[in-house]
């Protein structure tokens, strides 16, 4: 459901970067209500432990078009009206999935993307010249993705070495004008010793993709998101873009959240083993008071024309981020190299030339 507009009763959208729900045929403007709670995070054992559907059994919203009528079908918590492209908010409260606690909202409207996108496209190196010129996406859709947030209290309990450096005299004989001459030279060895210990580490935010229809490593290049400017979802946020469920589920994102806290507690195990060098050889680690919530991350997705085929982009809804793939020149590649090569040989001529010691 979304809000009517007070000049002409069409359904109004959320006008990014501002606080406000506009028109956009009249413009005229309202805001959004003040938040009336702070964002929660919610225990994973009682979401376990609850009742939920899954994903893949999660069946079609039905909508009803404010601004036609229409009666149409979709699996988003946002979208438009395929026949006079109002927008269409479902109520997250209706069905037995996860609902969205948290949304960034988006900073940059469709004119900023755009602009994002013409300098994304002058600074790309080796692209061919007229790729400078392409200024304009074909499409440009702003939508927004699903995401797991995941706190949690860490303890680990490590096994591994720790090894210490120390020098050593070493002999050797080399042959000096036909003669063998004995020489010595300090070599470093490492000295090991079994240690073990505990390191402990509070996990806030640790951020997993709750959507597979958008590669999760072309999300990671879109840099960080401000997490701390999220806010507590309410449909206004969301009128007027896409918002997409999420279809990995919660307990496949807390494992994923898993490996990446890993990662960080195993800097935390080398620096508490000391040293000159560490080696880990055993992690076991106990998660507690392990928090989530599902936050909706803006993204303008588009792809331009170059060379007669498409290439699509995605631009990071508030920073301004892009990502996306892109031509190649071969001949300023293959300039390049040809430029190295000669660089090269001139210096080769130089030194059998004895221009150069």
């Amino acid at each position: 459901m979304t809000a009517a507009c007070e000049g002409c009763g069409a359904a109004t959208e959320y006008a990014p970067g501002t606080n406000v729900l506009r028109c956009p045929y009249c413009g005229t403007e309202r805001p959004l209500p003040a938040p009336d709670r702070p964002v929660m995070e919610h225990s994973f054992d009682a979401l376990v432990g609850g009742p939920r559907a899954p994903a893949r059994d999660f069946a079609r919203q039905r909508y009803v078009c404010q601004g036609c009528g229409a009666r149409l079908q979709g699996d988003a918590v946002s979208q438009r009206c395929q026949f006079c492209t109002a927008p269409l908010v479902v109520d997250t409260g209706t069905d037995h999935q996860v609902a969205p606690e948290a949304v960034l909202p988006f900073a940059l409207d469709r004119g900023a993307a755009r602009e994002a996108l013409r300098g994304w496209t002058r600074s790309r190196w080796f692209a061919p010249t007229r790729l400078k010129q392409v200024t304009e996406a074909e499409t440009m859709a702003s939508t927004y993705l699903p995401h797991w947030t995941f706190d949690a209290r860490t303890v680990s309990r490590y096994r591994g070495e720790q090894g210490t450096h120390y020098w050593e005299t070493e002999y050797y004989t080399e042959t000096v004008d036909g003669k063998s001459v004995r020489r010595s030279r300090q070599v470093q060895k490492t000295r090991w010793r079994h240690v073990t210990g505990t390191v402990a580490r509070d996990f806030d935010d640790v951020l997993v993709t709750g959507t597979r229809r958008v590669d999760d490593r072309t999300l990671g290049k879109l840099g960080t998101w401000p997490l701390a400017q999220v806010r507590p979802y309410q449909a206004g946020y969301v009128a007027g873009h896409e918002s997409l469920r999420y279809d990995v589920e919660p307990e496949v994102g807390l494992e994923l959240a898993k490996q990446r806290m890993a990662v960080v507690i195993g800097h935390d195990c080398r620096n508490d083993i000391g040293g000159d060098e560490q080696r880990v050889h055993a992690v076991e680690t106990r998660y507690g008071d392990v928090t989530y919530k599902l936050v909706l991350l803006p993204v303008w997705m588009g792809s331009y024309l170059y060379g007669g085929k498409p290439w699509s982009i995605v631009v990071n809804g508030v920073t301004g981020v892009v990502y996306g793939s892109r031509p190649y020149s071969a001949a300023k590649i293959s300039s390049l190299v040809l430029a190295v090569l000669l660089v090269v040989l001139a210096v080769f001529a130089a030194y059998r030339l004895g221009f150069i010691a």
